[in-house]
């Protein structure tokens, strides 16, 4: 039987793997190239990976499992944030940051030219996919939100049943 510990840090686990590999396959299988904020948005998923996987193999100390979880929560919060304001990019809101869809100034027309042809240029403010009105970004804010609140909630769960256990046992368990 899994741990109550264990048990959000293997959904948290599996949801942000899970989020990567969709962006991984929009990417390699859908030929979908990512913008700046895209790749942005990645980063706090690998954060949770890490996170989760310390806080499993964390059996016996809760305490470490808590904080873990704690903090993949707040790398969700973070990511949640970044996708927000991705979104209002491509809601147009707002502008993006500099990397949005420009490509650094090249000296001379042949740098130019090959500069285009090396890499091609991906806007944050293009909305490349989206269902029933949203698009991946806005997907991406919502999911990391839920797994966010799912993340800190079960955190302070794990926290609480420990300071329960110690108040009735008199000994930290």
């Amino acid at each position: 039987m899994l741990s109550n510990h264990r048990a959000p840090a293997i959904l948290l686990f599996l949801g942000s793997a899970a989020l990567l590999a969709g962006a991984y396959g929009f990417q390699y299988l859908g030929d979908m190239q990512p913008c700046v904020l895209c790749l942005y948005q990645r980063v706090p998923h690998a954060a949770v990976l890490g996170l989760t996987l310390i806080a499993v193999m964390a059996a016996p100390r809760p305490v470490v499992a808590a904080w873990s979880i704690a903090v993949a929560g707040l790398a969700l919060l973070a990511g949640a944030g970044i996708a927000g304001f991705h979104v209002g990019v491509e809601l147009h809101w707002w502008e993006g940051t500099t990397e949005c869809g420009s490509t650094s100034a090249a000296d001379t027309i042949a740098g130019l030219r090959a500069q285009l042809l090396a890499k091609p240029v991906v806007r944050c403010d293009e909305v490349p996919w989206s269902l029933f009105g949203i698009s991946m970004a806005g997907y991406h804010m919502l999911i990391s939100t839920a797994m966010a609140v799912f993340a800190l909630w079960s955190a302070a769960g794990i926290a609480w049943d420990k300071s329960r256990r110690t108040d009735r046992d008199g000994a930290t368990t």
